[in-house]
């Protein structure tokens, strides 16, 4: 490996030249510095003798009966120590890296998750998944996937649809849905609410393109109860719906995560009815060749997933 000043020759030793001279440098004996880098000791004096070369310098004293650093050896030697952690430290960080316990993960997740589920796994990455590195990026669904695909992400957490065939998932969440009612509301201090309640009420409705899983979960509800109502905006966030409710726009259908968010003049209860609750899944494209997605995967998913059969589901391509 390359060594020396700027301002001198370029110096070339290797570091098993190295290893040799730190083990005799400790031991200040070749046999017991031999018997420590289980070698002979020929092998151990000819490392030496090539680092000295290599240096234009002596670096040790021999006698028949002793070893001694010179003053060379005595300055060298921490620089030795020194550049051998690096390179073990290097190699070390290269396997970690290989076998996945080390990296970086780009994760995405949408803004409800982000109140909700991200903050506690993302306290579990830190703790138990010191050596990988998250880096956040709040995307709705389709940007996820559209970013899955094209390799700038490798997991993200989002909402159905998406291509089952294609990419690996899991349910990592299952959230129940709360109807929001706005401050002086007939249906304020209720317990919980029924879909019915919905009918002929002015609805924040969730956007049938940005937002279509949600979009299509309270259409359905609706038709299933029978309840019509009456939509006055189309939202893609649950931050801004909860907004709007509060200014007395109308009802809104918002997932269990809006709890956290503590909106003023917004109340949030419960909506009993069948089917009525919102699921978040972990995607992943088994066909990365970033090793920690693995690691940073069944760690997460085993904190926070229920084990059960087929709970994790590694996506092909259709025939």
């Amino acid at each position: 490996m390359p060594a020396g000043t700027g301002a001198g020759p370029v110096l070339v030793f290797e570091l098993n030249q190295l290893r040799s001279f730190v083990a005799v440098a400790e031991e200040l004996h070749f046999g017991h510095a031999a018997e420590r880098l289980n070698m002979t000791q020929p092998p151990v004096s000819r490392q030496v003798r090539l680092l000295e070369q290599s240096l234009g310098v002596a670096l040790l004293e021999r006698t028949s009966r002793s070893v001694k650093l010179t003053p060379a050896g005595r300055a060298f030697l921490p620089e030795a120590r020194h550049t051998l952690g690096l390179a073990e430290g290097a190699g070390l960080a290269a396997r970690r890296v290989a076998r996945g316990e080390a990296g970086s993960i780009a994760l995405g997740c949408t803004a409800a998750a982000s109140y909700g589920l991200l903050p506690r796994l993302v306290a579990f990455a830190v703790s138990a998944l010191p050596g990988i590195d998250l880096v956040l990026k709040e995307l709705v669904t389709a940007e996820q996937l559209e970013a899955l695909a094209a390799g700038r992400l490798d997991i993200g957490l989002v909402r159905p649809p998406f291509d089952r065939r294609r990419l690996g998932h899991a349910g990592i969440l299952r959230e129940r849905l709360l109807l929001a009612v706005p401050r002086g509301h007939r249906l304020e201090g209720r317990a919980e609410a029924r879909v019915a309640d919905i009918d002929g009420e002015a609805l924040v409705m969730w956007s049938p393109v940005e937002a279509r899983y949600f979009h299509d979960l309270v259409t359905g509800l609706c038709a299933a109860a029978g309840a019509v109502p009456r939509h006055v905006q189309f939202i893609t966030q649950t931050h801004t719906m909860l907004a709007l409710v509060s200014a007395g726009l109308g009802l809104a259908v918002v997932p269990e995560a809006a709890r956290a968010m503590h909106f003023e003049g917004v109340t949030l209860q419960p909506l009993k009815a069948e089917g009525a609750v919102a699921m978040l899944h972990m995607v992943w494209r088994p066909d990365s060749s970033n090793p920690a997605l693995a690691t940073f995967r069944d760690a997460v998913l085993g904190e926070f997933a229920p084990a059960r059969p087929n709970h994790l589901v590694q996506g092909a391509p259709p025939p």
